[in-house]
């Protein structure tokens, strides 16, 4: 989370710093008018800067994740930089329209206009040919607003179903590139020889192209290995179903704990979910366990047969188990518990190849109980030489920071992965943390595309 913050700020500050470097929010005469000429630049400056990260992070570029520690988290920097964009934008827009209104509205009087300035024949044709069309850029701009807080509050509201969200969130794409027309027209001219002007030429370059791959679907194809159904089961006791696929070649392979997008209905679209199986080159095989959660998953041991083609795009994550930690701490809430079976899979695999191990203790909290499931994972905790604790909620108990120190005492040395609901490890990190856990070894699994 630490680096997700980290660089938010920076993409804040490096456009609201390159903007102060070529104006001022106390313009001369200083009025509300002068102001609001200024603030708008401002505002439109640092719109479009996060508008345009965002869309590069749509494309989920690998070459960040090492960076950002993961997908996952890139994700969460993507819906931040939504949420200030959508609160710049309306501001933005506001200071735009607003004024057009409150001096309708005999609230405000525009000050004259001053006659045309000398020398404006002279001025540089680039800048009198995007002069010509500041109406259009207006018109555009506002219509690609409305569209695209439409779409934003579409993300963020999550009762809409996740297959209305994947469909529409693309459409953003286009939204974008009409405010591409838009800042390129209206930013003030001086800007564009300053580094202001530099800083938005580069990223609107980045958010084109990437916008422009994500329309023509270019980039998905590039990542995406087809597959083929070759096993479902599903356990009724905890709503999931357990899938296996076979790779045609293709496929890079993946590390424990990452994840894919698998389209199985090209209607539905693509749905992530955790690899809960190591990579064998030979079998070409992978698995993953899928919980009811939504409309989709709920009846997806139905829909799903073997010999059905699927695709599948990735991998994705750095949720891989790599530190240098003596010992290691894994907490599996739920169905979160995949990572886990896909690393210990991984361990059994190598056996003694696989060099000197650190201890590992898994504890593994579930609601419902089911004895083959069980078994199966007690199975994969036995040939990764694993030590396993199992807490079934209504006959256990919750499991606590003090329940894990306490089984675990040798906890200060370990280095903590979790994956499973969200307010459940912030409560487990805040108390390790508050009993003098360093944050760099936290590891949490973000697993949230909205």
């Amino acid at each position: 989370m630490k680096n997700i913050r980290i660089a938010l700020w920076i993409i804040l500050l490096a456009a609201a710093g390159s903007w102060w470097l070529a104006d001022t929010l106390r313009p001369q005469p200083f009025n509300y008018f002068t102001f609001r000429d200024v603030a708008v630049q401002l505002t439109g400056v640092v719109t479009i800067a996060a508008m345009s990260v965002a869309v590069v992070l749509a494309t989920r570029p690998r070459w960040l994740e090492p960076h950002l520690k993961g997908l996952d988290k890139m994700y969460r920097l993507h819906k931040w930089l939504g949420i200030t964009a959508l609160v710049g934008g309306l501001t933005h827009w506001w200071l735009a329209k607003g004024t057009k209104w409150m001096v309708g509205w005999g609230w405000l009087t525009r000050p004259a206009r001053g006659g045309q300035r000398q020398g404006a024949a002279a001025q540089p044709t680039l800048e009198q040919w995007l002069r010509g069309y500041r109406d259009l850029a207006e018109s555009v701009g506002e219509w690609a607003f409305y569209a695209a807080l439409v779409l934003m509050i579409v993300a963020l509201v999550k009762r809409i179903p996740y297959r209305w969200f994947a469909k529409t969130h693309q459409l953003i794409a286009i939204a974008y590139l009409a405010l591409v027309f838009h800042a390129v027209v209206l930013l003030k001219w001086a800007y564009w020889s300053q580094p202001v002007g530099w800083l938005v030429a580069l990223l609107l370059l980045a958010g084109t192209v990437s916008a422009l791959g994500l329309l023509s679907g270019y980039i998905k194809r590039a990542r995406t290995v087809a597959g083929e159904v070759a096993d479902v089961q599903y356990f009724p006791a905890l709503r999931v179903t357990r899938t296996t696929l076979t790779m045609a070649p293709g496929w890079p392979g993946h590390a424990a704990g990452q994840f894919a997008f698998v389209t199985g209905d090209p209607h539905e679209g693509a749905h992530p979910y955790t690899i809960a199986s190591a990579w064998d080159a030979a079998r070409r095989r992978i698995t993953f366990i899928t919980k009811a959660l939504g409309d989709y998953t709920e009846n997806l041991h139905e829909k799903l047969r073997p010999g059905q083609p699927v695709q599948v795009e990735g991998p994705y994550g750095c949720f891989t188990f790599d530190d240098g930690a003596p010992r290691q701490i894994w907490v599996g809430g739920g169905i979160g518990i995949t990572p886990f079976i896909a690393r210990m899979e991984q361990l059994a695999s190598q056996g003694a190849s696989g060099g000197a191990r650190v201890p590992v203790t898994l504890f593994h909290t579930t609601r419902e109980e089911d004895p083959e499931a069980l078994a199966r994972l007690q199975a994969h905790a036995r040939a990764a030489g694993i030590e396993l604790q199992v807490l079934v909620d209504a006959k256990d108990g919750f499991l606590s920071g003090e329940r894990i120190r306490a089984a675990v005492p040798q906890w200060r040395e370990a280095s903590f992965w979790f994956c499973g609901p969200t307010g459940f490890g912030e409560a487990l990190r805040r108390d390790f943390i508050a009993q003098g856990l360093p944050a760099s070894r936290w590891h949490q699994e973000l697993f949230e595309m909205r």
